[in-house]
C-alpha cells in the first residue's frame, strides 16, 4: 500500500506544480509581457507525469486484488 500512497501524494503534489507553472504564464500574459517560447512548454512535463499517475490511480480499483461487488438485491 506505501506505494499507492506515494503515487496518490505524488500526484497531488505534480498538480499543484503544474497548476502553479500555467498560472504563471497566464499572468505573465495577462501583465503584458511575452514570456520565452520556452516557458511554454515547461507544464508538459508534469502533464505527462500526471497522465500516467492518474490512468493508475483511476485503473486502481478495477484491478485490486480482493475486491469483490456485493451481490444485486
Amino acid at each position: 500500500m506505501k506505494l499507492n500512497r506515494f503515487i496518490r501524494t505524488s500526484h497531488r503534489w505534480i498538480s499543484l506544480a503544474f497548476t502553479l507553472i500555467v498560472g504563471g504564464i497566464f499572468l505573465t500574459l495577462g501583465l503584458g509581457q511575452e514570456p520565452a517560447q520556452w516557458v511554454y512548454y515547461l507544464p508538459l512535463l508534469p502533464l505527462a507525469l500526471l497522465l500516467i499517475s492518474g490512468l493508475y490511480l483511476f485503473a486502481l480499483p478495477y484491478f485490486s486484488k480482493g475486491h469483490t461487488a456485493a451481490p444485486a438485491k
